[in-house]
């Protein structure tokens, strides 16, 4: 008798929760990310509820040490070896059960007022907290290095593209200079996710607070949130805060994404730019002459899958119920690390090829000199000299530049006095004022950046201004990273303090 595919399920699958493949798919990799991420952060949370609740009279002195001292007692290291076997949901159950075991039932005193969903919140706002310093952490040094280039290469001609093609003369210095602060807008968006994400949920319970009079500010102050969610519904239904994040991250792969197409494109030989330093080129297993740039191409795909992951997170939240659901935690919450863990990587590696790239100078410069790049200022200097319109000088410049196109060889060195004057008599029926040597001081590209003088422009002298403000700025952002980092150990340290009493006092 053939088996009917509903009793083959039932016999591969089982009749008791959970099923087997529910049990791969789902159970088995929260607990595994669970003991990885959360085991700090609920054991925090254990103590610091467990304070509150003394303070608040609603567990004894007594009962608190012994539970206290159950906690402490919890081997971590024995809790990661430790494989999912079915015998509980997921970790907080299981923890739950070894601390009934060691201090007995009085152990369940300890979820007094309390719920997995106010609970698992706050982990998951801390765990994503600890990740957002540590990401802003990697941010700065990549800034910071991105700050050196800008000081050392304030002297580095090379031409600016808009559109693609050869616009201005500018410095290697100014390109730098934009990414530290188009990176400093990431970080901005980072540290205002940041205190999105630092505010605590405990005390909400399942939706609604509690009977129980507990202090929810207390749990605050001792988890080191700077903030409390007010409404117990938001509190266990708000995933924005992860939105926050996983946009933050997205925008900050998509910014450094454009600068690394850039920087594969300066690396051709053809462009010749830069010589990546060894560590960072792979050879070719058949030409000999390759010096493949992969770390770079690496870095580009890699920041592509930052953003992809992010736009899951985006794309999980939508349209989902407002309530506390698994769509906002344990299937959601691996996408938003591992981008945040992998763009945290991607600053370090950045770091390290940008400060131990050779920048080949004189490349760079001789291509702006043999441009036509510089003719804005000669339209310019007409304007100032001649007292033309700008149109008109734009029109003359223009067509000089058309008609030296059209030789064999065209050269910004076939652009003369002769020519300027030229075409000024053709349009405004008289000869320039200006000498050989002014037309020759205004193709000259170091000359037309060093006149770029301007707030925010490539001059030597205005990038050593725009430098010194970066730098305080770098102070801040160290500052405010640094008071964050001291508040969270700061907090810890307070909660670790009482309960080392408690238990010394249970020995």
């Amino acid at each position: 008798m053939k088996i009917s595919l509903r009793d083959q399920v039932l016999k591969k699958e089982g009749t008791t929760f959970p099923s087997k493949t529910y049990t791969s798919m789902v159970l088995e990799p929260a607990y595994n990310e669970a003991k990885q991420q959360f085991i700090d952060s609920m054991l925090e949370i254990h103590y610091a509820h467990l304070i509150m609740l003394v303070e608040q009279g609603l567990v004894g002195k007594d009962e608190a040490e012994k539970i206290a001292k159950a906690v402490s007692n919890l081997d971590q290291e024995d809790v990661n070896r430790r494989s999912y076997t079915g015998e509980f949901e997921d970790l907080f159950f299981e923890i739950e059960h070894f601390l009934i075991k060691e201090a007995g039932d009085i152990a369940g005193n300890l979820h007094i007022a309390r719920s997995r969903n106010d609970m698992g919140i706050a982990i998951y706002r801390m765990t994503l907290r600890r990740k957002l310093l540590l990401l802003i952490d990697k941010a700065l040094i990549l800034r910071e290095g991105l700050i050196e280039l800008t000081e050392e290469h304030k002297g580095t001609v090379m031409i600016g593209y808009t559109h693609t093609q050869q616009a201005q003369p500018t410095t290697l210095s100014h390109y730098f200079n934009a990414m530290t602060d188009m990176l400093t807008r990431d970080i901005y968006r980072l540290q205002a996710a940041y205190q999105t994400v630092n505010r605590s949920s405990m005390g909400a319970a399942a939706l609604t607070t509690s009977g129980f009079p507990i202090n929810r500010e207390r749990m605050k102050e001792l988890l080191g949130f700077e903030d409390m969610i007010d409404n117990a519904w938001d509190a266990v239904a708000g995933a924005d805060y992860i939105a926050e994040t996983a946009t933050a991250v997205q925008l900050s792969a998509l910014n450094l994404g454009r600068s690394m197409q850039d920087f594969l494109l300066w690396g051709t030989q053809e462009y010749g730019a830069f010589l990546l330093s060894a560590p960072y080129l792979q050879i070719s297993s058949i030409m000999p002459q390759k010096r493949n740039p992969v770390s770079i191409e690496h870095m580009r795909a890699l920041l592509s899958s930052v953003a992809g992951d992010c736009q899951t997170v985006l794309l999980m939240l939508h349209n989902t119920p407002f309530g506390d659901i698994v769509d906002t935690e344990d299937d959601m919450q691996p996408y938003i690390w591992k981008a945040m863990e992998r763009l945290a990587g991607i600053y370090d590696l950045f770091t390290s090829v940008l400060l131990t790239m050779e920048v080949n100078k004189e490349t760079l410069l001789n291509r702006a000199k043999e441009s036509f790049a510089t003719v804005t200022e000669l339209a310019d200097t007409l304007v100032r000299k001649d007292g033309l319109t700008f149109r008109q000088a734009h029109h003359i410049v223009g067509s000089m530049v058309k008609e030296i196109m059209k030789n064999e060889k065209p050269s910004i060195k076939s652009l003369t006095l002769e020519h300027v004057n030229e075409q000024l008599k053709n349009v405004v029926g008289k000869a320039s004022v200006l000498t050989k040597e002014e037309l020759k001081q205004c193709l000259s590209p170091e000359y037309f950046v060093k006149i770029r003088d301007l707030h925010g422009g490539p001059s030597p002298s205005r990038m050593e201004k725009t430098i010194n403000v970066r730098l305080m700025e770098q102070e801040e952002l160290a500052s405010w990273l640094k008071d964050r980092q001291n508040h969270l150990s700061t907090s810890a340290s307070k909660v670790k303090e009482i309960i080392t009493k408690w238990t010394g006092a249970q020995e």
